[in-house]
């Protein structure tokens, strides 16, 4: 990067950079890990038995080191290719009016703080507002090394009961929103979008709360003729960038549904019985009569909803990659 001439190209090397933050992300724990245990190691050396009062700052510093390898081993879960890649993540309501698009609009805030929490970018490409509240469909791209290796364990329907606040006889209501995640991979060589296979229809931006709102058509919207994908992106202040990004964003769901089709063909000709489908329900939040969150795939459950909804999501994606793994070694 100091090279003369490094920056002269920036898309290229924004890819150069992305790549390094990449490997960093990957190496930097194992050697932090390695510094730990020769800190461990040198504190153990300097402890004799006749002293007691240095046993609870061992135990705290190997507690530490035990986090490290902790780490470490569920980082070895992220070994699909794609797995290193940023994530693009997309919500949508389901029926159910405007509890679903509240419910919507709430999930986006719990990936919201995931990512920001986990020193990940965020870019909202798409947002389509509900009549009277929350979201009916949004779009977001979650940037950085290892997003989609975390995110996909987010594809699915997410179920949520609640007293609704939009209710004036405070009923109980169930609501149900899909997420759906895929890897923002740039190069694709072997998928090619033609011309003659897409509309590409135009509109004015309208952002998340108002933000954004264009007098121009800006907005647009790409539908793949052929398998009725469809990508829009209203977030750029043009035209051209915004089809640029919907270009890429149908180009990685295309990518996607491919990839998709041939695990289904493998699965179905060695005979695997079990599948977690894009579609299913994979958990529910429950907000009353009482408070739990719960992964129906992996049984991972807990009674700290504010939590989860703020965010803290680790346990339900280690759970559902440690699964995963477990599936690939015992076919």
């Amino acid at each position: 990067m100091a090279q003369p001439g490094f920056w002269d190209k920036q898309q290229e090397a924004q890819g150069t950079v992305e790549k390094l933050r990449g490997l960093k992300k990957l190496v930097e724990p194992f050697f932090a890990c390695r510094q730990s245990l020769e800190d461990l190691s040198q504190f153990v050396d300097m402890v004799d038995e006749n002293q007691p009062d240095a046993i609870p700052e061992l135990e705290k510093e190997a507690g530490v080191l035990e986090k490290q390898v902790e780490h470490l081993e569920f980082q070895r879960l992220l070994s699909d290719p794609l797995d290193a890649a940023s994530a693009i993540l997309s919500i949508n309501a389901g029926a159910g009016g405007t509890e679903s698009c509240d419910w919507a609009a709430m999930l986006y805030r719990m990936y919201t703080r995931w990512s920001e929490q986990n020193g990940y970018g965020v870019e909202l490409v798409d947002w389509l507002s509900g009549e009277e509240a929350g979201v009916k469909n949004m779009t977001m791209i979650v940037k950085g090394p290892y997003a989609f290796g975390y995110l996909k364990a987010e594809s699915g329907v997410h179920r949520l009961v609640r007293i609704s606040p939009f209710d004036a006889n405070k009923r109980r209501h169930t609501s149900f929103a899909s997420v759906d995640v895929i890897p923002e991979v740039d190069d694709i060589p072997d998928i090619e979008i033609k011309e003659a296979e897409i509309k590409i229809d135009t509109y004015r931006a309208g952002g998340a709360g108002g933000q954004h709102v264009n007098k121009t058509e800006s907005a647009v919207r790409i539908t793949h003729i052929p398998t009725g994908l469809m990508a829009q992106c209203q977030n750029e202040r043009s035209q051209f960038q915004n089809k640029q990004v919907a270009l890429k964003i149908l180009k990685a769901r295309l990518y996607e549904k491919r990839r998709r089709e041939q695990n289904e063909e493998l699965k179905s000709r060695y005979g695997e019985k079990k599948e977690i489908a894009w579609g299913s329900q994979i958990r529910s939040y429950v907000f009353h009569p009482y408070s739990m969150v719960k992964d129906l795939r992996t049984d991972v459950e807990t009674s700290n909803v504010q939590a989860v909804m703020d965010g803290d999501l680790e346990m339900f994606m280690q759970a559902y990659l440690k699964m995963s793994a477990a599936r690939k070694h015992n076919a």
